[in-house]
């Protein structure tokens, strides 16, 4: 009887212990959660949205792998972090997301020294080219879609074998309001972010399951440095060459009126990065918002009168 009647209790005092084991390891476990600094690959970092991004990220206590395809760019981002004096840590590699071999020696330098893992990428690097299709030239297309899409493509091929058996990750792509509505003398920057959404949207089914979150940032007009640095083909005595001027003046008109400061851009990808539940899309600044609200609901004959009559470009029929 004694020892019978010291078992219920032996084994109630034992599934208490293991309770409260538990819930102790639980509590550890968290706090390692909690204490483990977050880490993240940015590309494109050496200027613009991409520089902001991981100068706000180690701000706010991640680990940001800063890449670019020349390291010798990466003294201002280097600098304002070390004034800014965040708790993160700033790791610089070299990245052209153009290049397979680069893209493979990247992931690799980076899960080395993270010990296999990472959070989180967001794709960032994009080059621009303007002018009527017809004038632009074919290696510059490619160059376009290389970057802002295939670029985008093969770095995310790269990560999700890690993401897959962590069972988390996140992927941030920074699109555009120019994935809502065609441009004039934008076509192909415009093909590049409506490629991107598309795939975005159609891994975000497959990722789904592996705990892994997909999401697009969609700034409209930022004074960032793509489009000081956007080609401009307008070739002398061409079919096009003084409406793509007359557009062009149109449209540095309204980026001069209304270009935000890109450090917003930045802040809404740290929301998309640190909020448990991301959303899929995040529209940036009002013109991306009501871009965004328009497209569907308006015809799109309306949409094109109104953006050349905005750009001042005369009717023609």
């Amino acid at each position: 009887m004694t020892s019978d009647s010291t078992v219920p209790a032996f084994g109630t005092t034992m599934r208490t212990g293991i309770a409260l084991f538990g819930r102790q390891a639980g509590m550890t476990t968290a706090r390692r959660a909690r204490s483990h600094m977050r880490t993240v690959l940015i590309t494109g970092t050496s200027s613009g949205i991409g520089q902001i991004t991981a100068k706000v990220l180690v701000s706010k206590g991640w680990h940001v792998f800063a890449t670019m395809r020349n390291l010798e760019k990466k003294g201002p981002l280097e600098k304002s972090v070390e004034e800014a004096e965040g708790p993160g840590r700033l790791t610089f590699v070299a990245l052209d997301v153009t290049d397979p071999a680069s893209i493979e020696a990247a992931v690799a330098d980076i899960l080395s020294q993270t010990g296999g893992t990472l959070d989180a990428v967001v794709h960032n690097a994009g080059v621009a080219i303007a002018g009527a299709h017809e004038d632009l030239p074919d290696a510059e297309i490619r160059r376009v879609m290389e970057t802002n899409f295939f670029g985008v493509l093969g770095l995310t091929r790269a990560l999700l074998p890690t993401f897959r058996e962590q069972r988390h990750g996140r992927i941030v792509c920074i699109s555009s309001q120019s994935a809502f509505a065609g441009q004039p003398t934008n076509s192909i920057y415009c093909a590049s972010k409506w490629a991107l959404e598309g795939w975005a949207e159609s891994i975000a089914y497959e990722l789904d399951p592996f705990g892994i979150d997909v999401v697009l940032v969609e700034p409209g007009p930022y004074k960032t440095e793509i489009w000081e640095a956007t080609e401009r083909v307008t070739p002398p005595g061409g079919p096009y060459t003084n409406w793509v001027r007359l557009v062009m003046r149109g449209a540095d008109a309204h980026a001069e009126k209304h270009a935000r400061d890109p450090e917003e851009v930045a802040q809404v990808v740290a929301t998309a990065l640190e909020t448990p539940n991301p959303k899929f899309r995040y529209p940036v600044g009002f013109f991306a918002k009501l871009d965004f609200f328009l497209r569907g609901k308006v015809p799109s004959r309306f949409i094109r009168r109104g953006t050349t009559r905005y750009l001042g470009i005369p009717r023609t029929r």
